[in-house]
């Protein structure tokens, strides 16, 4: 008669429970980057031979398809034009238990995966974040970069009370859980933050690793455009305060706007006590104006913050439909 397996053995050995059991896919997002894609693929294989590179072509204009297809590459094309879409497209098309998402510009260090997937199997995770803050090359970042990520990292963690030291990192792996309940709105680069966010709302399990972050290959250009995608971003996190933190944002518009009111209508209650008059009286009706608004921010941040609720509770029974990592 066949011994059956000790649950609790299965659980705390790691050979029962390693990462080379489950599947593993590799997602590169790519445009336009011939000079870098073939290494990139090659690298992703060395580290890890088990797992599937996925490529996704976003209308490149060079030879990316070709390079990735020679290295061994599945190819595959998103048609709209933005990170956003192909980190979409590939989170709703692949299949695996583990997601190693990357970019095809040859910055990141490949080597690093094999301990992020460690550690997200090891920990029961389902985000590790690659943070490039600790280990880079001095070209790696353009100028102003590194301030302009601290910047934004900074503000997420004062908008939602909590944050990563590398929210724009692209080097992520997730577990299938993650993967599946992400609604991935967004449509360019600021997909980073949202995924930060998805994370951090839903209270999910997390961590950060620092990786090796690299200047790109010669030949390769940075499709990042500063000032833009910064500004992108900067509308993406006070878009996402909006609808996670409603009752937030809307009280810090009610408590403006009642200061405005409070500030207009204090000479004009001044001069009434003193002379039972009111000489500026415009003044006054846009006092009370004011004042109404602010409640109406404030009744609007009440209603919102119910439906945000009710909302976050049906993204978690979403995220808990899907087994965990290697269940």
């Amino acid at each position: 008669m066949q011994r059956k397996e000790d649950p609790i053995a299965v659980k705390e050995n790691p050979s029962n429970l390693g990462w080379p059991n489950l599947r593993t896919a590799v997602i590169l997002p790519c445009y336009n980057e011939a000079a870098a894609i073939g290494d990139v693929v090659r690298a992703f294989r060395t580290a890890l031979p088990e797992a599937l590179i996925y490529v996704y072509d976003n209308n490149s204009r060079d030879e990316t398809v070709a390079r990735a297809r020679e290295a061994g590459a599945v190819v595959r094309r998103e048609a709209r034009q933005g990170k956003g879409h192909v980190v979409r497209r590939m989170f709703a098309d692949v299949e695996a238990d583990i997601y190693v998402l990357a970019d095809g510009d040859g910055t990141y260090d490949a080597a690093s995966a094999p301990a992020l997937v460690e550690k997200l199997v090891a920990e029961r995770l389902d985000m590790v974040v690659g943070s490039r803050l600790s280990a880079y090359e001095g070209e790696a970042f353009r100028r102003g970069h590194r301030f302009g990520n601290d910047l934004l990292t900074g503000f997420l963690g004062l908008c939602f009370g909590r944050t990563f030291t590398d929210i724009l990192s692209g080097y992520r792996v997730f577990s299938r859980r993650f993967v599946k309940s992400f609604p991935a709105l967004s449509a360019g680069f600021e997909t980073e933050t949202e995924l930060s966010v998805h994370a951090l709302e839903l209270r999910m399990p997390i961590a950060e690793v620092p990786t090796a972050y690299r200047a790109r290959p010669a030949g390769s250009a940075s499709k990042l455009r500063t000032y833009r995608d910064g500004f992108r971003i900067l509308m993406m996190i006070l878009n996402l305060f909006k609808e996670e933190r409603p009752l937030a944002f809307f009280s810090i518009i009610a408590g403006l706007l009642a200061l405005i009111s409070v500030i207009l209508a204090y000479p004009v209650i001044l001069t009434y006590v003193a002379t039972g008059l009111v000489p500026r009286f415009p003044t006054a009706i846009l006092s009370t104006g004011l004042m109404i608004l602010s409640s109406l921010a404030l009744t609007c941040g009440f209603v919102l913050d119910t439906v945000t609720h009710g909302r976050r509770e049906m993204k978690r029974l979403a995220y808990l439909s899907i087994p965990p990592l290697g269940e």
